[in-house]
C-alpha cells in the first residue's frame, strides 16, 4: 500500500510543477513570450545554418558570381555590416530580456526552495522532539536519543546559521575578507 502512494504523491507533485510553470506562462507579458521565442530561434543550429547559406548567397551575388542577378553591396558590404549590426543589437536585447525573467524565476524558485526546506526541517525537528518525549515515557531515551538526535531536536536559528555560513564563506576565518 505504501509502494503506491508514493507514484500518486510523485504524480501529484509533477502536476503541480506543470500547472506552476503554464500559470507563469499564461501571467507573463507578449514581449516575454517574443523574446522567448526569439531567443530559441536565434539560438538553434537552423538559425546558424540559414545565416551561413543567406551570407554566403549574398556574397557570391555581390561579388558578380551569380550570373543574372545585379550586385548591390559592392565590398566592403555596407548594407551587409549594417543589416547585420542592426540584428546583433535587436537579439542581445531579446537573449538580455530572456535571462533577465530566468534570473527572477531563479530568485523565486530558490526562494520557494528556501521556504520548503525550512518547513522540512521544522517538521524533522518537531518529530524529533516527539521521539524524545515518547521514548521519555516509555523509559527507554537513554537508548533512543544520544547526543546527535537532541542536537538535531533543538529548534534552527535560521538568521544564526546564515551569518555563520556568511562569515565562515566571506570573513576573516577563510582569509577572504569582502573589500
Amino acid at each position: 500500500m505504501a509502494e503506491s502512494a508514493a507514484p500518486r504523491r510523485m504524480v501529484r507533485n509533477i502536476e503541480e510543477i506543470v500547472r506552476l510553470e503554464r500559470e507563469e506562462q499564461r501571467r507573463s507579458p507578449p514581449s516575454s513570450r517574443l523574446a522567448d521565442a526569439v531567443a530559441r530561434v536565434a539560438g538553434s543550429p537552423r538559425f546558424v545554418l540559414l545565416h551561413a547559406l543567406g551570407i554566403a548567397a549574398y556574397v557570391a551575388i555581390n561579388l558578380g558570381l551569380v550570373p543574372g542577378v545585379p550586385t548591390f553591396d559592392p565590398l566592403p558590404f555596407s548594407l551587409l555590416g549594417g543589416v547585420f549590426s542592426l540584428e546583433g543589437l535587436l537579439l542581445a536585447a531579446f537573449v538580455l530580456m530572456k535571462q533577465n525573467r530566468a534570473d527572477i524565476r531563479e530568485e523565486d524558485r530558490a526562494h520557494l526552495d528556501l521556504q520548503i526546506s525550512l518547513l522540512a526541517e521544522q517538521e524533522v525537528t518537531k518529530v524529533i522532539q516527539m521521539l524524545g518525549r515518547i521514548s521519555h515515557a516509555l523509559g527507554i531515551e537513554d537508548h533512543v536519543m544520544d547526543r546527535e538526535a537532541r542536537e538535531l531536536g533543538e529548534i534552527t536559528a535560521v538568521s544564526r546559521l546564515a551569518g555563520t555560513l556568511r562569515e565562515k564563506l566571506h570573513g576573516k576565518d577563510t582569509g577572504n575578507e569582502p573589500a
